[in-house]
């Protein structure tokens, strides 16, 4: 990673790992029909309304700023992206998960339904119509991830580097956490965390995944955050 020089304009494009990955498969699933702008690199706290020179200058230094250059890796650019929202939206959407983290055994099938609140400036908490594109940091922790529907990627992997995998455009994420306990080696739980965005608004959110070697009593994996017991 680099910084790319800003006194002129430049469009500086790659695909991501899992972009090559698709393109790699040969098989027509490597298809662009979208695309994102982020300013994850840029500080705005450093617009100054007071500038000694006026006005004018009050983004000087936000201008001035050198500005990153492309890097495959999904997990670390565009986490900030730019959205577009109808002129009429007065407050900023957020996502609502309903829970504040996964705390659940091996082969444990679990499910995520998130909810947007302002969306088109409504304040209750809703689906967004396009759905909702779910992350995962490392596919490895989880047998399945999707939503049982054509939608669910069925794993198997004993790779010793963790990657990412993204299913797209589900109201609600179905997953189930990996059977083998070669990955956990001598701890007794493995973390991850699952990356919610909004497909309509942009709206972000992520939530912790911990996954226990050994039966734990109870289980904290449902929609009202309660703590199950375990069968």
């Amino acid at each position: 990673m680099g910084y790319l020089d800003n006194s002129s304009i430049t469009v500086d494009a790659i695909l991501t790992k899992k972009g090559r990955e698709l393109m790699a498969l040969n098989n027509g699933s490597f298809n662009i029909t979208s695309f994102a702008l982020g300013d994850d690199e840029i500080d705005y706290s450093l617009f100054n309304e007071n500038h000694p020179n006026g006005s004018q200058y009050a983004g000087e230094a936000i201008e001035n700023m050198p500005i990153l250059e492309a890097f495959p890796d999904e997990n670390n650019i565009m986490r900030h992206k730019l959205i577009t929202l109808p002129r009429s939206t007065t407050i900023i959407p957020v996502l609502a998960l309903g829970i504040e983290k996964f705390n659940v055994n091996r082969s444990f099938p679990a499910s995520l339904t998130p909810k947007t609140i302002n969306y088109e400036n409504n304040s209750s908490q809703q689906s967004e119509p396009s759905g909702y594109i779910f992350t995962v940091k490392d596919a490895r922790l989880f047998s399945n991830f999707g939503n049982g529907s054509g939608n669910t990627t069925s794993n198997n992997y004993n790779n010793a580097v963790a990657f990412s995998q993204t299913v797209s455009g589900l109201q609600t994420l179905n997953f189930t956490t990996l059977s083998g306990t070669s990955l956990f080696g001598s701890n007794s739980q493995l973390v991850t965390t699952i990356t919610v965005e909004g497909i309509d608004t942009g709206a972000r959110a992520t939530i912790a995944v911990t996954i226990n070697k050994n039966t734990i009593a109870t289980q904290q994996y449902d929609q009202t955050a309660t703590a199950n017991q375990a069968t």
